[in-house]
């Protein structure tokens, strides 16, 4: 883990999509978060040592979702598939598909295994898998103000993790799609899906991955960012800023199937310069905490105690 010793910075972008405005200038305090995203291996220690059996694993029940089709219980996670040619961008049902067998431990289709792929993140997990390994290792998720401020690296305002530029000289800086999604994929950051951790540069903090690859889960409720007020002690800067309510994260488009929904954080190996520009620290996206996908991981946080100094 790398020490963070916190401070003010300005979160949020004016620039791209509307959910990242306002910017404005927060405060965290201290916490280690972990250099790189959970991988395929660390979660298999910890599947091992507890027994954990992931949403992914479990077969939806019916009742929790009115309408739904009877042969769709069964267990499974989102799968991304390319198209044979351009679709309308409005619907990510042509390039994504609820695959049976897909989970953690076949992450690519249910005939997918991990081997080979011990070093690259985890997927297929929802927020309480998240949740639940964040526990066992005494650690916590971050929230959002917690995963901007170590993503943006030191550079206040900037929008990549590594400045103003996406692919400075050519250079690749992170894992994502390079052509037109969702189909012409030219792989010129070398990989399709996800990527060993630490195969990019890590940023000023020194962590690895904030940016593409997986998006990953942070603890608030995603509701349109406000400004905080002051809090005492803050040098008249809001401290530790939190998301909405559980109530605000539902998605008024599911009215039948209320499911809070928490946000995601980082962009990832989909994200695309014709589609989903969130390969910034400034962007967020809303996700139902039961809703698990192949490009969805996470990271851990341990936030300082009253005293403790690195």
């Amino acid at each position: 883990m790398i020490h963070l010793p916190g401070g003010a910075f300005l979160m949020g972008s004016d620039r791209f999509y509307p959910e990242e405005a306002p910017v404005r200038r927060v405060q965290v305090d201290g916490f280690r978060i972990d250099e790189t995203p959970v991988t395929n291996r660390d979660f298999a220690r910890f599947v091992d040592a507890t027994g954990h059996v992931t949403l992914a694993e479990i077969a939806p029940d019916p009742k929790d979702y009115p309408g739904m089709d009877p042969a769709m219980a069964q267990a499974g996670s989102l799968l991304f598939q390319r198209t044979g040619g351009p679709v309308s961008l409005d619907d990510y049902s042509q390039w994504w598909q609820f695959s049976f067998g897909t989970d953690w431990r076949h992450p690519n289709g249910p005939d997918s295994r991990i081997e080979g792929l011990e070093d690259h993140p985890v997927v297929h997990v929802a927020y309480e898998d998240a949740e639940a390994y964040a526990k066992w290792a005494g650690k916590a998720l971050p929230t959002e103000a917690e995963w901007e401020y170590a993503a943006r690296g030191g550079l206040d305002g900037a929008d990549y993790a590594w400045g103003d530029a996406l692919a400075p000289d050519g250079k690749m800086m992170a894992n994502y799609w390079q052509g037109a999604f969702p189909y012409g994929n030219t792989l010129e950051d070398g990989y399709e899906r996800t990527s060993p951790v630490r195969t990019y540069p890590a940023n000023g903090h020194g962590l690895y991955d904030m940016i593409g690859n997986v998006w990953e889960w942070t603890t608030d409720w995603f509701a349109q960012p406000r400004i905080e007020r002051k809090a005492k002690g803050s040098c008249c800067v809001p401290a530790n800023p939190r998301g909405g309510t559980k109530r605000e994260s539902l998605d008024p488009a599911s009215p039948t199937v209320p499911v809070p929904r928490k946000v995601l954080k980082g962009g990832s190996h989909l994200c695309a310069p014709n589609y989903c520009q969130r390969y910034r620290p400034a962007a967020r996206h809303p996700q139902a905490v039961d809703s698990a996908t192949s490009h969805i991981g996470f990271r851990c946080i341990i936030r300082d105690k009253k005293g403790i100094r690195s």
